[in-house]
């Protein structure tokens, strides 16, 4: 039997050299070969038993056929479907584009720690980041969604290895929009985010319709990634835990928090100065301060390692990368967030923080700005899930801050 374990070995050889598969996919392809081979060897009277199969050091699980056909009908059910995602999953492997962008010479963050540095202030920023922009000829007016996830993915391929190598079949690139489509139709069929899935009929690929925080994170959850939601409410409190409200709430079971318990998600926020959405900017700047290391005195720039926020609001959803504070004669602080909106030019955001001219209001919006009645954050947690943990982020939940 050397034979036909030299020829496995320079089949195998051949696969993985020629073919830009994960592993994957190769057990996937071998798994099926290997059945024809190994029965057609046994019918030849060439193989007497199933020794030499035992040894071969693939994933080849042979199930016995149940009692009775109907849960045998339902078992092959099953298999047949994870045989038609895996198939999918393949396919968008080898065919998934690099999305193009538009590369920031000296890097962004880096850039605007530079501004930030001649300012009066304290500013903390996120790790590492790309600025996706809608463009005309492809999502100007509708892509925004998949924009910030394409800016939040670049981030967590950059800095984070687990993530890297679980995102898009470990390509180590952010796809484009059609890519990132099939991935998240390929996570509804897994069961994540079910409600959504069934809102756009299981299929969005080459659709032009809008996805917000929900749609991340279900795409993020599905590569064992744990996303999670954060609402803030402006509306004193009317709505009831659970209730569907508007376009952000339509797919997510929350738990309700009042501001402190809110906060406290994240350690030295000052509540007791907040007032409405003062809230969620104390929050922010807990989330990027959190576990790093402080600045000190008033005038200070710190980077982080945290992953930049999808923030979302009914019309429109941009990402978060840092915050600034001001001190104020009065005693008083001022508070910016700093964000990346994909409406705006890559390369015009470059020229203004190069120049140091302008680029304030391409990224600052202070806390006069946040006028929605209710505002969505979505961030991931360090780590990859194990089997039981992915089944429990299948089901998509919120923590909901009463502001």
């Amino acid at each position: 039997m050397d034979w036909f374990l030299i020829n496995l070995n320079l089949l195998l050889y051949d696969l993985i050299c020629n073919l830009s598969l994960p592993r994957r996919c190769l057990y996937t392809y071998l798994s099926e070969l290997l059945n024809e081979s190994f029965f057609s060897l046994l019918n030849l009277g060439i193989l007497q038993d199933g020794g030499l199969y035992s040894h071969l050091q693939f994933e080849l699980v042979f199930e016995e056929v149940p009692q009775s056909s109907t849960s045998w009908d339902r078992q092959r059910g099953r298999n047949d479907e994870r045989k038609d995602i895996d198939e999918q999953i393949c396919y968008i492997i080898s065919s998934q584009n690099r999305a193009a962008f538009y590369r920031v010479e000296g890097g962004l963050i880096n850039l605007l720690k530079n501004c930030l540095e001649r300012e009066d202030s304290t500013s903390i920023l996120s790790g590492y980041v790309d600025h996706f922009q809608s463009t005309r000829s492809e999502d100007m007016g509708w892509g925004c969604g998949w924009r910030n996830i394409q800016m939040v993915s670049s981030h967590l391929i950059s800095e984070r290895p687990e993530a890297r190598e679980a995102l898009f079949g470990g390509s180590r690139f952010v796809p484009d929009i059609g890519s990132l489509q099939r991935w998240l139709e390929v996570a509804w069929q897994k069961g994540f985010d079910i409600p959504g899935s069934h809102y756009f009929n299981g299929k969005i690929y080459g659709s032009k319709k809008w996805i917000g925080t929900t749609e991340c994170a279900g795409l993020l959850r599905s590569f064992g990634l744990r996303a999670r939601i954060v609402d803030f409410d402006g509306e004193g409190g009317k709505r009831k835990v659970g209730q569907a409200y508007g376009p952000l709430d339509r797919f997510v079971i929350r738990q309700k928090m009042n501001n402190g318990e809110g906060v406290d998600e994240f350690s030295d926020c000052n509540r007791h100065n907040s007032k409405g959405f003062q809230v969620l900017i104390d929050w922010v700047w807990s989330y990027f301060s959190e576990n790093g290391p402080k600045g000190s005195g008033r005038r200070s720039v710190v980077v982080t390692n945290k992953m930049p926020l999808y923030f979302q609001h009914e019309g429109h959803s941009r990402t978060i990368i840092g915050v600034q504070v001001k001190h104020q004669k009065n005693g008083l602080k001022d508070y910016n967030l700093l964000v990346l909106d994909p409406g705006h030019s890559t390369e015009a955001l470059e020229k203004s923080l190069k120049q140091n001219f302008g680029w304030q209001k391409f990224l600052k919006r202070g806390l006069h700005t946040l006028k929605k009645p209710q505002y969505q954050l979505c961030y991931v947690d360090p780590g990859i899930a194990g089997r039981e943990e992915i089944e429990q982020l299948k089901t998509l939940n919120s923590v909901l801050i009463e502001c």
